[in-house]
């Protein structure tokens, strides 16, 4: 059995944490923005990327010259607990967006290699959507520019 050293087991509770994290998000919003279940999406999501990166460079990560992302997405994190679910899920969807918006070439130029991710991101609408992105933030924009990549 080969073991993976950077998947380690606290890595991969981290990994089901942030995971059941955005199950819980989803299923707030899908049974009409339940408070409840979306202040449980964030704790565990929060609680997953900790584990899953470590405290110090979750820290880093909200901190460095990232004030106003983190402030946004923990500030609305902390909206939805309070009960202002609508504008605390409104900042912490922009929040988030501003944070990790900086991984979506990557994220995407693996989805093009996969079978079926690279076939629905090959669809005229969304190639169309992908290709005004490119045009912004520098991200492949064809199937041989993201293996080249």
């Amino acid at each position: 059995m080969v073991v993976s050293s950077w998947l380690n087991d606290q890595r991969k509770i981290g990994l089901g944490l942030a995971a059941f994290g955005l199950l819980f998000t989803v299923l707030g919003v899908m049974l009409f923005f339940d408070r409840g279940l979306l202040a449980m999406g964030n704790l565990l999501f929060l609680a997953g990327m900790t584990l899953t990166i470590g405290v110090q460079a979750t820290l880093q990560f909200f901190t460095r010259k990232k004030h106003r992302q983190a402030t946004f997405y923990l500030g609305g994190a902390i909206l939805v607990v309070v009960g202002w679910t609508m504008v605390g899920l409104a900042l912490e969807a922009y929040g988030f967006w501003l944070l990790f918006c900086e991984f979506l070439p990557t994220v995407l130029s693996y989805g093009r290699r996969l079978p079926l991710v690279g076939r629905a991101l090959e669809v005229p609408w969304l190639r169309t959507l992908y290709n005004k992105a490119a045009a912004m933030g520098g991200l492949p924009k064809t199937m041989d520019d993201a293996r080249n990549r």
